[in-house]
């Protein structure tokens, strides 16, 4: 496996060239067969962010360093990390890619290469409920995702493999479903 050095106007980045590093197909086979030992497992996942000051937020998961989300300067941020609804986004491409790895994966495919650009379109001129309040769709409107895919097989497999995770991302349904949400004072 080799890496080549990709420029964008926003930050480099680097790709690797040759097979995608392999996940544990024994891991995987494991959890497919617990998912489908028992379907109605619900498993709660936890965050706690904590504000820092400004926009900038800590946000604890698990036993991990923080993750830090802030605002740009045209958001009074400081711009030391994404946004929230940047974080929106990379939760989303990660997810499709884990879905994409893990499917290619246990329908034998060799991976080459997986990459994900995605953009979403939103109206920010409410300003978190304090600037123009006129009736507006308030989030994400539209959201892409361009995936580039290179496995050993065809592009109507890859297509239909896409199709599939697209069905079955946690996030990706987060996007495109009502989700129930609950927010009370501690």
């Amino acid at each position: 496996m080799s890496t080549v050095a990709l420029k964008t106007p926003m930050q480099p980045q680097t790709a690797m060239t040759g097979c995608l590093a392999p996940i544990d197909k024994a891991g995987l086979d494991d959890l497919i067969a617990k998912g489908k030992a028992d379907p109605t497992v619900i498993k709660t996942l936890k965050c706690k962010t904590v504000a820092e000051g400004r926009f900038r937020h800590l946000n604890f998961i698990r036993t991990l360093d923080p993750y830090i989300v802030d605002e740009p300067p045209g958001l009074l941020g400081d711009d030391t990390a994404p946004n929230p609804s940047e974080a929106s986004l990379a939760a989303l491409g990660s997810c499709l890619a884990v879905g994409i790895h893990a499917n290619a994966v246990a329908r034998g495919m060799t991976v080459y290469k997986l990459e994900i650009e995605l953009e979403g379109d939103l109206n920010i001129t409410g300003v978190w409920g304090t600037g123009d309040l006129s009736e507006k769709p308030v989030g994400f409107t539209d959201v892409r995702a361009k995936v580039t895919f290179e496995a050993d097989r065809s592009k109507e497999e890859i297509e239909a493999l896409l199709d599939h995770c697209k069905k079955w991302s946690p996030v990706a349904n987060t996007f495109t479903r009502p989700v129930n949400l609950d927010v009370t004072l501690a």
